[in-house]
């Protein structure tokens, strides 16, 4: 029998690469369309992309579930109903987390609200500083999510899936749109914990890159102690002998990748060269020392604390040299029990370090092209659990939009009287994702790739929607 000669194109490669050059293509085309119309007309395309008005995003992510009734959206009429038994109306044969079959009670709001702004929102009033910007924020009080546990929860909130595997947020805007940062990745990651004590683990699926190249996920830069592990130089060896040896890999990648034609090669040099340029620029990135007095007391923070007010102040570095998307997680948010004396201690740690970044980033003219999301993966029960907790609730929750062409100094949409479900202008995390993309100038419906046959997008095939009444 003759043996065919050896290739190392195989299948899984061949697959990768053409399905990839057409994603590129049809990308190409959805953000710049004049930059193939040798190739094809306009109309082939569909509509132009919407005009950009974000250059980069910043995530706060609340990580545990931040309860809307403690923080976002003021409830009189529960309050009232403290202790009583919650109607049968709202809750019969609905999803709840660990109250099925228990007895539900109201429990009202544990910190009373208070008016803050021109259009005297209210806000509870552990959040004073957040108060003093609410001009800047869009304040949305009818999101809503579908899942009812973390972990798939914040798989929801990244990818738009409860399902592993897919893409997150941030992969898909550097996927997009690449990076300005020339020795930064495009998407970083840092996490933060505060004194409540309850370190949930954030996996690193939530900032992975799927099915799309790993080069596109998220980078976690450590907040105390080395950045990145492993990345001084080894001791005897100098920056031009490492740099000779990342050259030589890289040779011999580029040479492999000439008849493999794998993206995953192409991936691991651009890995390597990344790797050696963060050698000098995290290290400039973490040094704060360059920062005004006044900007650090405006941050409240100490340089290097590990604490969330550390990470805003980095994010907005970050977000100076060019990285396209920054997000923070701040832990502890689960207050299954204690919620009066939990949300307390969240509202320390995260108020002023929030107004800090929106206030700089104003101050430096950034706050026009940097869009701010704060969002935990869902809200808490209006019912009571273990006599002074909140359970884990979707049908209703607050997150908050500022900066990049968002309507200041106004709420979007509303809870019922109790706070249980969303009712008037219900958003989804699908539109939630859709308005991020819109305000990045991609058009989320045009944005996706082909995979297992099928056109895989951020916002899925529900009918996301554009949340228009919260732009400019």
């Amino acid at each position: 029998m003759k043996l065919l000669p050896y290739s190392p194109f195989t299948r899984r490669a061949f697959l990768g690469k053409t399905s990839q050059g057409l994603g590129a293509v049809a990308l190409a085309a959805l953000l710049r369309p004049p930059a193939l119309f040798a190739e094809a007309p306009r109309a082939t395309f569909g509509k132009l992309p919407p005009p950009r008005k974000a250059a980069r995003v910043i995530w706060l992510t609340m990580a545990g579930g931040p309860s809307h009734l403690e923080t976002f959206d003021p409830k009189p009429r529960l309050a009232a109903m403290h202790g009583k038994p919650m109607p049968e109306s709202l809750t019969r044969g609905q999803m709840l987390a660990q109250l099925q079959g228990q007895k539900l009670n109201c429990f009202g709001p544990q910190h009373p609200f208070k008016a803050f702004g021109k259009e005297r929102i209210e806000i509870c009033e552990l959040f004073p500083h957040i108060g003093s910007v609410i001009d800047e924020i869009c304040l949305v009080r009818s999101m809503t999510t579908e899942a009812i546990n973390h972990d798939p929860a914040h798989m929801f909130m990244n990818t738009g899936s409860q399902i592993a595997g897919r893409p997150s947020m941030g992969a898909w805007v550097t996927y997009g749109l690449g990076s300005e940062a020339e020795d930064l990745p495009g998407f970083v990651v840092l996490t933060s914990l505060g004194k409540g004590g309850q370190n949930q683990p954030i996996a690193a699926r939530q900032w992975s890159s799927g099915f799309l190249p790993s080069r596109h996920q998220g980078v976690q830069l450590r907040s105390d102690g080395d950045p990145v592990l492993y990345l001084n130089t080894p001791p005897g060896v100098s920056r031009e002998q490492q740099g000779a040896d990342v050259a030589a890999i890289n040779a011999l990648n580029r040479q492999y990748d000439a008849s493999a034609h794998d993206p995953e090669i192409a991936t691991r040099v651009v890995q390597y060269e990344m790797a050696f340029q963060l050698q000098a620029s995290v290290p400039e990135l973490m040094d704060v020392r360059g920062e005004s007095r006044k900007t650090l007391e405006l941050y409240g923070c100490r340089p290097g604390d590990g604490s969330f007010a550390s990470n805003c102040l980095l994010a907005r570095r970050l977000a100076e040299r060019g990285v396209r998307f920054i997000q923070l997680y701040h832990k502890d948010w689960d207050h299954h029990g204690g919620v009066k004396q939990g949300v307390a201690l969240k509202a320390q740690e995260i108020d002023r370090a929030c107004m800090a970044l929106i206030t700089d980033l104003k101050q430096r003219g950034m706050l026009d092209d940097t869009l701010i999301v704060w969002a935990g993966e869902f809200g808490r029960t209006p019912m009571s659990q273990g006599g002074d907790g909140r359970d884990h609730h979707n049908k209703a929750m607050s997150v908050w939009l500022a900066g990049a062409g968002v309507r200041g100094g106004m709420v979007h949409g509303a809870s019922d009287e109790l706070g249980y479900a969303a009712v008037e202008n219900v958003c989804t995390v699908h539109d939630l994702h859709a308005t991020m993309l819109h305000q990045l100038g991609i058009d989320h419906d045009a944005f996706s790739v082909k995979f297992q046959g099928l056109d895989a997008k951020l916002t899925g095939v529900e009918g996301a929607k554009v949340i228009q009444g919260i732009l400019v």
